[in-house]
């Protein structure tokens, strides 16, 4: 045989023992180690659910629905088979009025059976599209699925409102929604703009300061603290079950986020620093509302909050 034909003889029989080598390795990975290393995946193509809380735990963030936000980020009058139906599309300016609207589930029937989520059964929130005249109400709801909600008097503008639920019962328990539509406010309009970002607020008197790197996508720690005349405050009283209630709203579209309190309420001595779970599903400029209790007297501080 000529040189040439043994030496690509030998080539060939290197290659085909290096393939062996290499398949019987992975084949051994396989067995032993990659379900522990590649969590959520398994030979059959299914996940795995252990695999998957794994998973979940793990990488902050998944495993949920953005923003640390419960029920994905308010956009839609519908999720999951929910949907949020009003009866009016416009509210008259310069008067309180009764918001009437219910939730509608999966069967097309207006849904009666709610969880308690901070002591309350809906959250309703309306804010106009500048990020001003926020509120934060808990309507009453009929026999009949129907929710009114006491709206304050609504200045000129288009506002968002969002109900904040989570069905008790069906294929939706237990999962967390919020739904959102417009409404109108019929006459001349006069946009505001967004205050700058700062780290701090005033409130009737109080200061509020937000401490926290805060990037889009992941969860953070956030932490709030609170002082009065230049002293931290140790005298707040809970307030829907927790020191502190945290909304955020996203410039420009609108996106919703409800930053969950990680300091647990235990008398009226409260503060000055409470702890929240944040997660922003966008960069960018975000309005929170911070809503506080003392005295009997409820606060709401709003700050513009810069998120990378």
């Amino acid at each position: 045989m000529p040189s040439s034909s043994r030496t690509s003889l030998r080539r060939i029989l290197t290659a085909a023992a290096t393939a062996a080598a290499l398949g019987a390795a992975l084949t051994a990975c396989g067995s032993s180690g990659v379900g522990h290393d590649m969590a959520g995946m398994n030979h059959g193509g299914a996940t795995s659910a252990t695999a998957s809380a794994e998973a979940s735990h793990s990488m902050p963030g998944m495993g949920h629905e953005m923003p640390g936000t419960e029920g994905g980020n308010g956009l839609s009058d519908s999720q999951a088979g929910y949907r949020l139906t009003a009866r009016d599309a416009t509210v008259p300016a310069g008067s309180a009025a009764d918001h009437r609207f219910a939730i509608t589930g999966p069967d097309g029937r207006a849904v009666t059976d709610f969880a308690v989520d901070q002591t309350k059964q809906m959250h309703f929130y309306a804010i106009r599209s500048d990020l001003t005249g926020f509120q934060h109400l808990h309507p009453t709801m009929a026999a009949d699925g129907t929710w009114s909600a006491p709206l304050a008097a609504l200045t000129p503008g288009t506002w968002r409102t969002y109900a904040s639920f989570t069905p008790s019962g069906g294929d939706g328990k237990r999962n967390a929604l919020v739904l959102s539509r417009t409404v109108t406010v019929a006459g001349a309009t006069t946009g505001a703009a967004l205050p700058p970002a700062s780290a701090t607020a005033q409130a009737d008197g109080y200061t509020v300061t937000v401490t926290g790197d805060l990037v889009a996508g992941m969860a953070h720690g956030m932490t709030v603290g609170i002082a009065k005349d230049g002293k931290p405050v140790t005298d707040l009283q809970p307030y829907l079950d927790t020191y502190a209630h945290l909304t955020a709203f996203h410039e420009g579209d609108m996106a919703f986020a409800h930053l969950h309190p990680e300091t647990t309420a235990n008398g009226d001595h409260g503060g000055p620093d409470l702890s929240f779970h944040a997660e922003f599903a966008q960069s960018g400029n975000w309005r929170l509302f911070l809503q506080f209790q003392t005295a009997g007297q409820l606060h709401t501080a709003a700050l513009t909050l810069k998120v990378a």
